[in-house]
């Protein structure tokens, strides 16, 4: 098995020109990683410029496809760019972390060392990230049902990995539930999967009705990977 030397990021986003550049920083200060992708995905704001100026490549949606498709996207541009016999790793970061973005390494390291081939961030004194405690509990039965893993928090989009742990989750799941269909494929796939813990933040999903609804879509896209997927 092929063990990466450098890694990409690649950075979906969506109307995040508050925040892009930050993150981009960042992401560009993280030790191994040499190649930064930004995936415009339908923005209406300068995220795309902002990122381009921060020394992100940047490939632009025309229209916003969704986060699977901004990772498809990044993905085939990094494998372009990539030596045919040595691909990258591929880190997997959420626009909004900004300056948090650079605390990320542990994911990284544990993949170029050899000893993981899926890393996974735990925020440290958070059992979520990006999602209502229901739909937590879900993907986390789900999964030790279908694999015996306990996941903390599968549904956290900050990850790294080998190029074959990619494969192994092609097609991505559509909608939010790309993150657990990502874990359910690679540790289906017998492939080594790590929770790390990270100390990073992002914006918060709110309680108003703006927040509900987005919890909702959740729980509806992740019961449907896990329906999919035979569970």
């Amino acid at each position: 098995m092929f063990t990466p030397t450098r890694v990409a990021a690649i950075i979906p986003a969506k109307s995040e020109a508050a925040r892009i550049g930050a993150t981009v920083t960042a992401v560009r200060g993280l030790p191994d990683v040499d190649l930064v992708v930004v995936v415009d995905d339908g923005s209406v704001d300068d995220t795309a410029a902002l990122a381009k100026a921060a020394g992100a490549e940047v490939i632009s949606h025309q229209a916003n496809f969704g986060k699977a498709a901004a990772m498809m996207t990044g993905a085939k541009f990094v494998a372009a760019q990539d030596d045919r016999d040595q691909p990258r790793a591929l880190l997997f970061v959420d626009a909004d972390l900004e300056q948090t973005a650079a605390h990320l390494e542990p994911l990284i390291s544990l993949v170029l060392s050899g000893a993981a081939d899926m890393t996974i961030a735990n925020i440290a004194g958070s059992n979520s990230s990006r999602g209502g405690g229901r739909v937590v509990r879900l993907a986390q039965r789900s999964i030790r049902s279908a694999t015996g893993r306990e996941i903390a928090q599968p549904l956290n989009g900050m990850r790294c990995m080998t190029r074959e742990a990619f494969r192994a989750a092609l097609p991505l799941a559509r909608g939010w539930g790309v993150e657990v269909g990502l874990t359910l494929d690679v540790l289906r796939a017998g492939l080594r999967v790590v929770e790390v813990p990270v100390d990073f933040t992002h914006r918060v999903t709110g309680t108003d009705w703006r927040g509900r609804l987005h919890r909702a879509r959740q729980l509806r896209d992740v019961a449907r990977v896990l329906a999919r997927r035979g569970h």
